[in-house]
């Protein structure tokens, strides 16, 4: 598993409660992550998550995942968990402008501590904001706890890929994304069987590489106003993050960081 040091949860949550993360929005929309609903769709199919269930999504930013489990999975209710006090708030006015917010909350908390009452949730969702874990055996841990027996772990996370990061690729890479660390499928898979987990797919999206080079391409051809609004029209660091997406477009490609999918129940 590769990681850095000198960054943590303040670091993860200036990006997503600032500009870079109005920029991420913009570019990925309300779901920010790989695949956009579809892959949501998918995820949701394959681990079996639907009507009348409850569900806690670790990481839940401003909670679209989670709306869109309520509204199109009919998903009877939802608690969310993040460390950022902005996509909290931003999320819980989004649900009262969708009238949900009686099947929908959030707690502003440690993904890895949330403090929720154990052995309480159908399932435990997750759409790549794993990643932003210092812990990712605490965070695992953390998502069997909460999980009935026989109910669902079903997530995606950027992930290191089958091809190695070089030491270097790895500090621009993580450093860029405000990761902590990446893990792998292998190494998610061996910490949710340790946590009495039984995995039933562990695989690559293959979406993340399409999708970065979407959000270089709709920055050059389409939203460079936009995005320069957002960063308070500053071109150089524009041109920055331009190219770090850029980067992390090629690792995806290269086979160095994947979008992976791992579905698993709690057996124990």
């Amino acid at each position: 598993m590769k990681a850095i040091s000198g960054v943590g949860a303040t670091h993860v949550q200036a990006v997503y409660g600032g500009p870079l993360g109005e920029l991420w929005e913009l570019l990925l929309g309300e779901q920010t992550h790989a695949g956009g609903m579809a892959a949501s769709q998918e995820l949701a199919v394959r681990a079996e998550i639907g009507a009348d269930m409850k569900g806690v999504d670790l990481g839940c930013g401003s909670g679209a995942g989670m709306r869109f489990l309520v509204k199109v999975r009919r998903v009877a209710a939802m608690r969310g968990v993040d460390g950022c006090e902005r996509a909290v708030k931003r999320g819980q006015w989004r649900n009262q402008q969708m009238g949900l917010d009686e099947q929908i909350h959030f707690t502003l908390g440690d993904m890895c501590d949330s403090h929720l009452p154990p052995a309480a949730a159908d399932f435990v969702w997750g759409e790549d904001a794993w990643r932003h874990a210092t812990d990712k055996a605490k965070l695992i841990g953390e998502a069997a706890r909460l999980v009935k027996k026989n109910g669902a772990i079903a997530f995606t996370d950027w992930m290191e890929g089958p091809v190695a990061l070089s030491d270097a690729e790895a500090h621009r890479a993580l450093n860029f994304m405000k990761c902590p660390s990446l893990e792998s499928l292998d190494g998610y898979r061996r910490r949710l069987e340790e946590a009495g987990c039984e995995v039933s797919a562990a695989e690559d999206t293959n979406g993340l590489a399409p999708c970065l080079a979407l959000c270089a391409e709709a920055i050059e051809r389409q939203m460079a106003f936009d995005a320069l609004r957002i960063l308070n029209f500053d071109a150089r660091l524009l041109e920055v993050v331009t190219g770090e997406i850029r980067f992390l477009c090629d690792m995806a490609a290269a086979g160095k960081i994947i979008q992976g999918r791992i579905m698993a129940r709690k057996t124990r």
